[in-house]
């Protein structure tokens, strides 16, 4: 740049006599001292300063001038001193105005020499002071994208902060692609991002680029090195890649300036591309025409190209850090999927339960967090607490492993090979009313003849009738009774007689016809289950709790144990496996706890119990709440929201009659 020299107007002097002449000089003439923030911080300036000039500058003004220019004190002709104006510690030198020639261009470049001094120092401390400017930006961005997980969130910090950090007006990344289904084929560049100053609105559509030299971006990623190029337009016809121009033709934008930096793993090997488009002086400056084009772009230089490249340097490990993230995730995920798919193999009819539960606790969780009610208005969950939710509902019931199967999938009262055994006790009855009807009437015949053979045939099969259809009315007895029910139902007076009723077995031995066992099992009022088995099926949670403290989660889902151990306790204390009260189950739990009831009573696939409709489930659950058992606030935010909308009921066979849902259990 053109150094300046300043003089002031009217002053003759003498001893500068090329100084109007000499073209390597800019000139200016002034009638008072300029102020030291009106300088041009990169251009050399020597300014020539006289008494008149000096007279009414303050100190401070002059030594703010030292700063950014060479003060050249200029006295009157023949003066010998400087004036007693110019007599301060700024002044580089002092020169008589009618010095000889020699001694004045002496003078001038020295001022010359010293003002270029000053601006290279200044330079370097500017320069300096950007650097530590970037070296912290750069440690405040690093420590951003390492707490970022979400991919899509994390590419557009990188290409934001890229675009900052070197004054870009537009960008684009791309990541390196594997087709997940198809091994064989080779890794492609995938354009996931752009960002573009001029034209902010632009439409996005994820492409494939092949990893190859024809393309900017292909070339860098298929050889590791940067690409720094003042005008992509002006491509040497020797390299391979060129820029496609349709961008620019569709939407009137002209590339111009480009930086492409690949981006590199720990393991050294390429992840993805970042593309900094059109570097400019002003970076606030959209690109509006070809002129605004030739004055604000400017070709990207070794600094920013350093900046960009540490940028993406810890770019590229955030980017495999999230990539792995998502890939623990998913293998998490899959991991919780055949897991609650295995449990629930062992019990067929209450498949899709635990998914449902996890997808309705987690909607009134979302209610909530929009608009709680009572003690939870206000209450949010963050995107970490709500996946730990759903992971708690998941697994809630996982601990039915530890359940003896016979007794986990038990559909009746009575075990099936129980009952099996109570029918061919009753058509062993049946057989043996028909075999005593057939010896008592042989035994007619050969002591009577046929004198009233049908009169004593007839008494005989109305007895062995009688003795049928009294059998056939216990068993369809017991078969009634051996059908579970949500409430207590009927008196068991009818089995209490079965049971006195005795009966000759095979061996002789005189036996009841229900035995102890059976008759304990068919008088269960509630259920199918007796408190033994009701036990060993609620030891389910504690099961599920011992399972999941086993697993080392993160401090993001450390509340899964916790939070899946309560979801069969009440809030008044009577509920399982602890007895705690609502001091001690967590929110999130009280949750799970109105997702899990409401799924049991309108599961249409189970062959417990009815399923109710969901007007009736939820006058149940108003009842619970009502009695203590539940929260009413939660349950008064999942009937507002309709969370239940969220799942589609299951459906299924009943075994009992062969008809779609006519069957559930609570």
């Amino acid at each position: 740049m053109q150094p300046l020299v300043i003089v002031p107007e009217g002053r003759t002097l003498a001893a500068f006599p090329t100084l109007g002449a000499d073209a390597a000089l800019e000139v200016r003439r002034v009638r008072e001292l300029p102020a030291a923030g009106t300088l041009e911080a990169d251009r050399p300036t020597v300014i020539l300063v006289d008494g008149a000039l000096a007279a009414n500058a303050p100190l401070d003004a002059l030594d703010a001038l030292a700063k950014r220019a060479a003060l050249v004190g200029v006295g009157d002709h023949g003066q010998t001193a400087p004036a007693s104006s110019l007599e301060h510690a700024a002044l580089l030198t002092w020169i008589a105005a009618d010095a000889a020639p020699a001694l004045g261009r002496t003078a001038l470049q020295g001022a010359l020499r010293h003002a270029a001094a000053i601006v290279a120092e200044a330079r370097a401390e500017r320069l300096q002071q950007s650097s530590a400017t970037d070296l912290r930006e750069l440690s405040r961005v690093g420590a951003a994208l390492a707490t970022e997980r979400n991919l899509d969130t994390l590419l557009g910090m990188i290409l934001t902060q890229a675009k900052r950090l070197s004054s870009a007006d537009a960008g684009s990344l791309y990541l390196v692609w594997n087709d997940a289904d198809d091994s064989n084929k080779p890794p492609t560049l995938r354009f996931k991002l752009s960002q573009n100053t001029t034209l902010p609105d632009l439409p996005f559509t994820e492409f494939s680029i092949p990893i190859d030299h024809t393309s900017l971006s292909g070339y860098v990623a298929a050889t590791g090195e940067r690409l720094m190029i003042s005008d992509v337009y002006l491509l040497p016809e020797h390299v391979t890649y060129r820029q496609n121009r349709s961008f620019d033709e569709k939407f009137g934008y002209r590339t111009k300036s480009m930086l492409v930096i690949p981006m590199f793993t720990l393991r050294d090997e390429v992840i993805g591309v970042l593309q900094l488009i059109n570097k400019k002086r002003d970076a606030s400056v959209p690109l509006t025409s070809q002129a605004v084009v030739d004055a604000q772009v400017i070709p990207f230089d070794q600094h920013s190209a350093e900046l960009v490249a540490a940028l993406a340097a810890q770019a590229a490990v955030a980017i495999e850090n999230s990539q792995l993230y998502e890939d623990i995730e998913r293998l998490f995920e899959g991991f919780v999927t055949a897991a609650v798919t295995a449990i629930e193999s062992r019990d067929p009819t209450t498949s899709g339960h635990s998914f449902r539960v996890a997808t309705l606790t987690t909607g009134i969780a979302e209610s909530v967090d929009r608009a709680g009610e009572g003690p939870y208005k206000g209450l949010t969950f963050t995107k970490d607490q709500l996946r730990e939710i759903r992971y708690a509902g998941l697994l809630h019931d996982f601990g039915k492993v530890g359940v003896r199967e016979q007794v986990l999938v038990k559909q009746k009262k009575l075990y099936g090979s129980d009952l099996a055994l109570v029918r061919g006790r009753f058509q062993f009855l049946m057989q043996q009313a028909d075999l005593e009807y057939e010896r008592e009437r042989a035994e007619y015949l050969a002591e009577h003849g046929q004198r009233d053979y049908a009169e004593a045939t007839a008494r005989l099969d109305a007895m062995r009738r009688e003795e049928r259809d009294r059998l056939l009315r216990w068993l369809d007895a017991i078969t009634r009774a051996n059908e579970p029910t949500i409430l207590p139902e009927g008196t068991f007076t009818e089995l209490e007689e079965i049971h006195r009723h005795t009966y000759v077995d095979f061996d002789g031995v005189v036996r009841p016809l229900l035995s102890e066992e059976e008759l304990r099992f068919l008088m269960i009022n509630k259920g199918n289950l007796d408190p033994r088995e009701r036990r060993e099926i609620e030891s389910h949670v504690t099961h599920t709790y011992r399972f999941l403290q086993q697993i080392p989660w993160t401090k993001e889902l450390k509340g899964i144990p916790e939070i899946a151990y309560g979801h069969h306790e009440k809030l008044n204390g009577k509920g399982y496996p602890r007895g705690v009260d609502e001091q001690a189950i967590p929110v999130q739990t009280r949750m799970m706890t109105i997702a899990d009831i409401y799924d049991a009573l309108t599961a249409t696939d189970r062959p417990y119990k009815r399923a109710v409709p969901t007007e009736r489930a939820l006058d149940i659950l108003h009842a619970e709440a009502k009695g203590g058992l539940i929260d009413p606030h939660l349950l008064a935010t999942f009937t507002a929201a309709q969370v239940w909308t969220r799942v589609t009921p299951s459906e299924g066979t009943s075994r009992r009659s062969g008809q779609t849902g006519t069957w559930a259990i609570p």
